[in-house]
C-alpha cells in the first residue's frame, strides 16, 4: 500500500509498504482525510523530536525507529473488525484518537492518559498513520462520527485539543473570554467558547486571520493589538470589569502579558500554545494582587466523544476552517511549504487519501 513516511529533517517520501493486518481487539480503517498539524511542520523542518523516534532510538511503546508513517489528524471508514470488537461495523465513518499510552503509569491509572509518562502518537511515534491507504488501530481509540462529512471529521482531533483547554479553564456561559492568536487552535478555541455560551474577543495582528475569525463567526469582537488598545476594548465590552478568561494560543511572551493585562480580578489565563522559550512574569502584580489563576493544558483525554457531539449538534461548524485539499504526493510543496510561506491564509490543509 502507499504511505507517506517521515525519514528525518526535510525528508518525507511516498512509498509502498506492507499493508497492516487486523488483530484481535483492533479495527482496520481506510483513511479518508488527514489534516496537517503544526507538529508535522516542526518534524519536517526541524527533524525528529519527542515523541517521534530517531533512526537509532525507538519509541518505548511502538518499538519503532525512523522512518514512520505520518498523520495523526484523520478520519476514515471501517474496513474490517478484529475478534472481540463491539459497537462498530464495517462501513462506519470514524475518527481516531491517535494516542499510544502504557496504561500503567500514575497518570494513566487515574484516567489522565494525556499525561502518560511514555506518551506516543499514532502517526508520529509509529503504529502507522493517517497518511496511508490502510491502518489498524486498537478499538479504544476509534470513535464513530455518524453522518458527519469525513473532511470535517478529520478536524475532530484539533477540536478536541481546543475543547480540552476550554473545559480545563472551567469556562461557563455568560463569561467573557479573550483569545490571543487566531491560528488553527485559537480559532477552534473561540468556536468552542461560543458553543459554551461565552462572549469571545479575538486578538490577532494578522489581517487575514482577523478576517477569518470574523467570517467564521467564532468571534464576537476582533481586535488588532498592534493598532488598537486591547485593554480599552475589553473594558468597554465588559463594563469595566475585565475578562473572566483569557487563552494564549500564540505561544509568545508579549501575548501572555497582554492577556494578563486584560483579565479582571479572579480571572484565569489558560495556556494552550506550546512555548519554545521561557517567559518572565511579575507574579505579584500580574497574579497575586489580582487573585488570578494561570493554568495550562495539553492534548485531550476523554474529549473526542464530546467534540464529535459539538459538531453533530450544529454548535460548532468545522467546514469554514478547511482552506485547502491536496493529494499525498503534494504534501511537501502544497502542504508543509505552503503552511510556512502562506500560513496566514491557511487554517487547515487536508490531504485527501481516497
Amino acid at each position: 500500500m502507499k504511505a507517506v513516511r517521515f525519514y528525518g529533517k526535510e525528508d518525507v517520501r511516498v512509498e509502498d509498504i506492507e499493508e497492516p493486518q487486523v488483530r484481535p481487539g483492533t479495527v482496520k480503517i481506510r483513511p479518508a482525510f488527514n489534516g496537517i498539524c503544526g507538529s508535522d511542520l516542526h518534524l519536517y523542518h526541524d527533524g525528529p523530536m519527542p515523541p517521534a523516534p530517531t533512526s537509532d532510538s525507538p519509541h518505548p511503546l511502538s518499538g519503532e525507529t525512523l522512518p514512520v508513517v505520518l498523520g495523526h489528524e484523520f478520519s476514515g471508514v471501517v474496513e474490517e473488525l478484529g475478534d472481540g470488537v463491539e459497537g462498530l461495523a464495517v462501513g462506519d465513518h470514524v475518527v481516531v484518537e491517535p494516542l499510544m499510552v502504557d496504561g500503567t503509569c500514575p497518570a494513566c491509572q487515574k484516567g489522565a492518559y494525556n499525561l502518560c509518562e511514555q506518551m506516543g502518537f499514532i502517526g508520529i511515534s509509529g503504529r502507522g498513520g493517517g497518511l496511508s491507504e490502510h491502518i489498524v488501530v486498537e478499538e479504544r481509540w476509534v470513535h464513530p462520527v455518524g453522518d458527519m462529512p469525513l473532511d470535517q471529521a478529520a478536524m475532530i482531533e484539533p477540536l478536541s485539543v481546543a475543547l480540552h483547554s476550554v473545559k480545563h479553564a472551567q469556562a461557563k456561559a455568560g463569561q467573557t473570554a479573550v483569545v490571543g492568536g487566531a491560528g488553527p487552535i485559537g480559532l477552534l478555541v473561540a468556536a468552542v467558547l461560543k458553543a459554551f455560551g461565552v462572549k469571545t474577543i479575538v486578538s490577532e495582528v494578522s489581517k487575514i486571520r482577523r478576517e477569518t475569525a470574523t467570517s467564521t463567526g467564532v468571534a464576537d469582537v476582533v481586535v488588532d493589538p498592534a493598532n488598537e488598545d486591547l485593554k480599552s476594548v475589553v473594558l468597554s465590552e465588559t463594563n469595566g470589569a475585565g475578562a473572566d478568561l483569557a487563552f494564549d494560543a500564540a505561544g509568545v511572551g508579549v501575548v501572555v502579558n497582554q492577556l494578563l493585562e486584560v483579565l479582571g480580578g479572579n480571572g484565569r489565563l489558560e495556556i494552550v500554545a506550546i512555548h519554545s522559550k521561557p517567559i518572565e512574569l511579575n507574579i505579584v502584580a500580574q497574579l497575586t494582587m489580582q487573585d488570578r489563576q494561570i493554568g495550562s493544558s495539553i492534548g485531550y483525554a476523554h474529549d473526542h466523544a464530546e467534540a464529535i457531539e459539538l459538531v453533530r449538534s450544529g454548535k460548532v461548524d468545522l467546514q469554514p476552517f478547511i482552506t485547502s485539499r491536496i493529494r499525498p504526493d503534494e504534501i511537501v510543496e502544497k502542504g508543509f511549504e505552503r503552511l510556512i510561506t502562506n500560513k496566514d491564509s491557511e487554517v487547515k490543509i487536508l490531504v485527501e487519501m481516497s
